[in-house]
């Protein structure tokens, strides 16, 4: 199963929750000038109470889905990673290969929407497990809590909704160094100044990311995706979560595909020309104008520029900047004999 389908597929099987789409606080650390957290324990709150930290954690396990990349970032190589689509060696994006130096690859543990892997987990003997890009309930995380201290997704966003900054920022607390997280998430956002200032074009168009699963399904304001495009000075449909609900995406019908009609649309498919293909298909898609203006970038799934776009973090977003700018900026320009690919 492909990138974009696996998420959509692994959510609809657990329980969405809501939340807020305002940034969360994280808990203030103590911090040295030199990065490493002198606050230990760290006590962490999240959608099922909060979780202490009593040291520095040595065998960290993610249940979440790419807190690896956050690790790994900070200096950090998992013992245990989960994996939600099995192309990547330990769950490592080519974008992260980097950093794993010379450490063994993490042991990839398998999430397809049963839920964690209690013995593996276990067997693993962490002394930390992260599940902040989750879907975790509450008997699940009772059950990994008796594993090792287990830092849950927050209550302030949907499951599967935390932003890439915080995601880093908790990842930073929970290992013992948040200064150096902060840095690194400030390094990103300065990214995307830079990328602002040099398309000041991207400044309210709007803009939306979609795939084709069982019809027409569109990613909402908490999908780090269309946060993404947020952050690039694009802006969503005003009506587009009233008509999707507070989930992080939905399918919508042919009669309100009117919010796809926008500065441009970014498409995950699995195959470039037969998903073009059937989206033309449609006579009521093809007579938008995003369409017929040329505003269309279509991303062949299982390639990394498309599977860093599905696997957002602090490694991965520079790379999706090198790779997806370029392509928003062909299909905004006003000009629809521009190549987009």
């Amino acid at each position: 199963m492909t990138r974009a389908l696996a998420l959509v597929a692994l959510v609809l099987t657990t329980v969405v929750g809501c939340g807020s789409t305002t940034p969360a606080a994280a808990p203030p650390p103590q911090a040295s000038s030199s990065g490493t957290s002198t606050a230990f324990p760290v006590t962490m709150p999240h959608k099922y109470g909060s979780t202490t930290i009593d040291a520095e954690p040595k065998r960290v396990v993610t249940v979440g889905l790419l807190e690896q990349d956050s690790l790994l970032a900070l200096g950090v190589v998992p013992v245990g990673t989960t994996e939600w689509f099995g192309e990547y060696p330990g769950a490592i994006g080519p974008w992260a290969e980097s950093r794993l130096g010379g450490a063994a690859r993490p042991q990839v543990l398998r999430d397809t929407g049963s839920g964690p892997q209690f013995e593996k987990i276990a067997a693993l003997d962490p002394d930390l497990i992260l599940a902040l890009y989750s879907g975790l309930t509450k008997e699940q995380y009772e059950t990994l809590s008796k594993i090792a201290p287990t830092v849950a997704q927050p209550k302030e966003y949907i499951d599967y909704g935390i932003p890439w900054q915080e995601v880093t920022k908790r990842v930073g607390l929970a290992v013992g160094k948040p200064a150096e997280a902060e840095g690194l998430v400030k390094q990103v956002e300065d990214r995307f100044a830079e990328e602002r200032g040099k398309h000041p074009e991207f400044a309210g168009q709007s803009g939306l990311m979609a795939t084709l699963y069982e019809g027409y399904f569109v990613f909402g304001s908490q999908d780090p995706r269309n946060r993404l495009l947020g952050s690039l000075g694009f802006q969503l449909p005003p009506d587009l979560d009233q008509a999707i609900g507070d989930k992080f995406g939905a399918n919508i019908s042919r009669e309100r595909l009117d919010l796809l009609d926008t500065g441009v649309i970014v498409w995950s498919v699995t195959d470039v020309a037969k998903g073009e293909q059937t989206l033309h298909g449609d006579t009521v898609y093809k007579a938008l104008d995003v369409v017929g203006e040329g505003r269309e970038v279509y991303l062949p799934e299982g390639t990394p520029p498309s599977d860093a776009v599905a696997f957002l973090t602090v490694l991965s977003v520079p790379y999706v900047l090198d790779t997806l700018v370029p392509r928003l900026a062909a299909a905004v320009d006003g000009d629809p004999a521009t190549k987009t690919s």
